[in-house]
């Protein structure tokens, strides 16, 4: 079949409820580019949704998969132990941000581990409720529709979600309006912390500290926008948990595995999460998501109250092994840390621009997970992103501010930065000139 049959088939037979950013079929992939059917190569700036970190089809991790495939592919995890899972625990326990962190469960996806988390939190703790941020994504299952909070096309209609769940601001301070009507008093370098005082107010009003389990929070804004948090927050979070005796979930599963520049987002702030959610990047494309906590929190859940049928798979396990030693050998961090300053000083220097600048309201993010929010009201982020699609170029808008983001491979070469910085700039230059995109068919969100 052609790419046009392929598609037309696609959308007759596969549900509607699945949203896309293109009707392209992908065949292939390999490092930072896709390839479609019909032989049109896309340099890709989504590693589908900040999936396959080290690149698709990484030489390592494929050779890991392949061999485990020849060996076992399904060592169920309640049956017995297989190696795999075991070999995957050893290689991460030293990657873990904080040494309590030692004792994991391993499941399928990143929604799946977000509700594991919230079985521990609510069996350790013999307390209900669950706290969340807004402009937060924890899933789109039954139990993390109701923790998500950044856009409601998530749970429009699957109502009464599950009870308990509360919400807070997050401080994402390009959209507080403390800080814009405070004439410069108030802003990312010296944020108000309202945030904090609204969570103090719940406590009090509406979820008391001894009916609450835990908060659940993205250490960097993910689907809300890639809105890292001021410096003190998480800090002075982790010291509202402490004192009222409350877990503190970090949902790394879009931050998590170097996208930031450190393994974990949480690093950066040296705060301790009680539990750790992962996922996307663990294995590098390959089913698998995990939570970690300290012995004394796992060891309360009796035998037979985890478990699943694919949960820990043991290919994904090898591949997650060939993940985590390709961070050690391949200096990933490092070139995270390098061509993330290269993208920054690109979407630093179009906000500066007299031209372009008069489009974009905020250039954001850490390491290789950074946005551009643009000004409201224009459509400019979807069109950027459809100009960028004519110069063969893959990259997501999010949030519900107008805002796109960039995901780039962790192991981008130098060479193809500069290509990708290349083509954001003319995408930016095009459409501050009022150029209108021809692909604007392709305009859209993942959803994720």
């Amino acid at each position: 079949m052609t790419a046009a049959t392929l598609a037309q088939f696609g959308t007759k037979h596969i549900a509607k409820g699945i949203g896309r950013l293109t009707t392209q079929v992908m065949e292939s992939g390999s490092g930072s580019y896709i390839t479609m059917v019909g032989g049109r190569k896309m340099l890709d700036f989504t590693t589908g949704i900040g999936v396959a970190n080290l690149g698709h089809c990484h030489p390592a991790v494929t050779k890991a998969a392949q061999s485990q495939v020849g060996k076992l592919v399904h060592g169920q995890v309640n049956i017995a132990f297989q190696k795999p899972y075991l070999d995957l625990v050893q290689s991460l326990i030293p990657l873990m941000p904080h040494k309590s962190l030692d004792t994991f469960f391993f499941w399928n996806s990143g929604a799946e581990a977000v509700e594991a988390a919230v079985k521990l939190a609510r069996h350790a703790t013999k307390k209900q409720n669950i706290i969340v941020m807004q402009g937060s994504y924890h899933g789109r299952t039954f139990g993390t529709m109701a923790m998500t909070r950044s856009k409601t096309i998530y749970s429009d209609g699957f109502a009464p979600l599950m009870p308990g769940v509360f919400s807070v601001p997050f401080p994402y301070c390009a959209q507080c309006s403390i800080a814009n009507n405070s004439d410069g008093k108030y802003n990312f370098q010296n944020c108000c912390m309202d945030p904090l005082l609204q969570l103090e107010l719940l406590l009090k009003r509406e979820s008391a500290p001894s009916d609450t389990a835990a908060i659940f929070i993205e250490p960097v804004l993910g689907e809300g926008g890639y809105v890292p948090p001021p410096a003190q927050y998480l800090a002075r979070l982790r010291e509202i948990c402490d004192k009222n005796n409350i877990l503190l979930v970090a949902d790394e599963v879009q931050c998590g595995f170097g996208r930031t520049g450190k393994m974990f987002a949480v690093e950066h702030w040296d705060v301790r999460p009680d539990i750790i959610v992962m996922a996307k990047g663990i294995a590098n494309g390959f089913p698998l998501s995990a939570i970690v906590s300290r012995k004394e929190l796992m060891d309360t859940q009796k035998p037979g109250t985890m478990g699943g049928t694919y949960a820990g798979n043991a290919v994904s396990c090898a591949a997650g092994v060939a993940v985590a030693k390709a961070f050690q050998d391949e200096k990933i961090l490092e070139n995270v840390n390098a061509r993330g300053a290269e993208l920054k000083a690109t979407l630093d220097a179009a906000k500066a621009d007299p031209g372009t600048g008069a489009v974009i309201y905020d250039v954001r993010g850490l390491g290789l997970m950074l946005a551009l929010e643009c000004m409201p009201g224009h459509g400019y982020a979807s069109k950027i992103q459809a100009k960028c699609m004519e110069k063969d170029m893959l990259v997501l808008t999010t949030s519900i501010y107008d805002t796109i983001r960039f995901i780039p491979p962790l192991n981008i070469t130098k060479e193809d930065m500069a290509k990708g910085c290349q083509i954001i700039k003319e995408a930016i230059e095009e459409v501050a000139a009022g150029e209108k995109p021809v692909e604007t068919r392709m305009r859209g969100q993942a959803l994720e």
